[in-house]
């Protein structure tokens, strides 16, 4: 069965994006890769960061020009309320985000905000209707 199990974040200055996902409550694990790679429980899938110029050369891609901060790709954040939405975006903010967009009701009846971590990728705080955030801060889609 097809699993979706790591992100890896091509990231400018490892030292920064690292202390960036921990401010944000993500816990290191792994650490025995110092610097090289980080790793970050996110609570069912595991976020990596990994140098920008070393990914581009694993992957077999240019390294510059870079492309812009939009990729066509999103983090997600779901959350259980839209208090806790106003209070991650705030969170992430005085961390050291980009807030790119406030949140606000959504035309599908959610609630989410977008913001940007050092690096800019793109991340959207959300509260979506039938999307379960139980107790144990996991996603927990309708069948």
């Amino acid at each position: 069965m097809p699993r979706f199990t790591v992100i890896t974040l091509g990231v400018s200055e490892m030292r920064r994006s690292i202390a960036f996902y921990a401010s944000l409550g993500f816990a290191r694990k792994f650490r025995a890769t110092g610097e090289a790679v980080a790793f970050f429980d996110t609570g069912g899938t595991v976020l990596a960061l990994y140098p920008w110029e070393a990914l581009a050369q694993d992957a077999d891609v240019a390294d510059a020009p870079r492309p812009p901060g939009f990729r066509g790709v999103t983090l997600a954040w779901n959350c259980r309320s839209e208090t806790e939405v106003d209070a991650a975006l705030s969170s992430a903010v005085e961390k050291g985000a980009t807030l790119l967009k406030p949140a606000r009701p959504t035309d599908y009846g959610g609630y989410s905000g977008y913001f940007s971590d050092p690096d800019g990728h793109l991340w959207e705080v959300v509260v979506a209707p039938g999307i379960d955030v139980g107790e144990d801060n996991r996603v927990h889609l309708p069948a």
